[in-house]
């Protein structure tokens, strides 16, 4: 089997277990040298444990590969700085990035308490934010010495903040928040040698097995199995990618697509009366596409 990522040295976010755990072991037998960064807490989360991080770590090492395994909290600005730092220390550079860390804490809009909001949007949107300007960071001092840069950042979106599900307005305002954060990171980065793109995965894992997606068939269960997220995600971490920025991937065993973002629809003069631009709003409206589905088709 060729190794699309011999040699190259990867951090992967929240890989103790479920679509973490999936990229972590297959980057690892395509060559990578990973840091499988886990807090090891619960998915609300909540606690913490070096426990599933390690045990990826020693799946990997037996098979062969090279891992460390680190606990540091991704919303934290200066461990997500020393887990750059370890990754640099331990295997003597770094080469791809991928943000995978995540909690669910849903409700209701009118239920939502204030830390269930903060801390949804801690983790996923601080928690991408920190590792990817720490790395970037690295990665620009690099070309300022004049050295070549071949660097990748991975990270995590999905369907509920793109497109949009009831019960998840934290959880979606942050993925939507990452969607746009990899659209402008890759616009600025570019020039470093840098690619950024976003994954939407669709997986049945402890995220999501009991939002209705743990009761389906034995053939559906197959299609949301994590392992169909890795190959993108590894493909995208190889210097093969280096062409590739700016996108988001939908990825599941259902469907591989790319999510187009925001565009300008119907458009009208515009109007400085309040008085009149209602029926310039209606007409405008009933020539617009409608918002889209959890399927990425247009809402009904």
């Amino acid at each position: 089997m060729a190794k699309l990522c011999e040699g190259r040295v990867c951090i992967i976010t929240g890989a103790g277990r479920g679509i973490g755990r999936e990229y972590a072991l297959m980057l690892a037998a395509h060559g990578a040298k990973v840091v499988v960064n886990d807090l090891g807490g619960s998915r609300d989360g909540t606690g913490n444990s070096t426990g599933p991080a390690q045990e990826v770590v020693d799946e990997i090492t037996k098979a062969g590969g090279e891992a460390i395994a680190n606990g540091d909290d991704v919303s934290d600005f200066a461990a997500a700085e020393r887990m750059v730092q370890s990754a640099v220390q331990r295997f003597g550079k770094l080469d791809a990035v991928i943000n995978n860390a995540g909690i669910l804490r849903d409700r209701m809009l009118v239920n939502m308490s204030e830390a269930e909001w903060d801390a949804v949007i801690k983790v996923h949107l601080k928690g991408t934010f920190g590792p990817a300007r720490h790395a970037a960071a690295y990665w620009r001092d690099l070309v300022k010495q004049g050295q070549k840069v071949d660097a990748r950042i991975i990270n995590t979106t999905s369907v509920s903040g793109i497109y949009g599900n009831a019960g998840q307005t934290n959880y979606g305002a942050a993925k939507a928040g990452i969607a746009s954060f990899t659209i402008i990171a890759a616009r600025e980065l570019r020039r470093y040698g840098i690619t950024v793109n976003a994954i939407a995965p669709g997986a049945l894992t402890r995220m999501t097995e009991d939002l209705g997606m743990g009761q389906t068939s034995d053939e559906m269960k197959e299609r949301m199995h994590p392992r169909w997220i890795a190959p993108i995600v590894t493909w995208l971490a190889s210097s093969e990618s280096a062409g590739v920025t700016g996108r988001v991937f939908e990825s599941s065993g259902g469907v591989f697509a790319i999510a187009e973002s925001w565009h300008r629809g119907p458009r009208a003069q515009p109007v400085d009366d309040p008085t009149k631009i209602g029926s310039v709003v209606h007409e405008l409206v009933g020539k617009a596409r409608k918002n889209a589905d959890m399927n990425g088709e247009d809402f009904d």
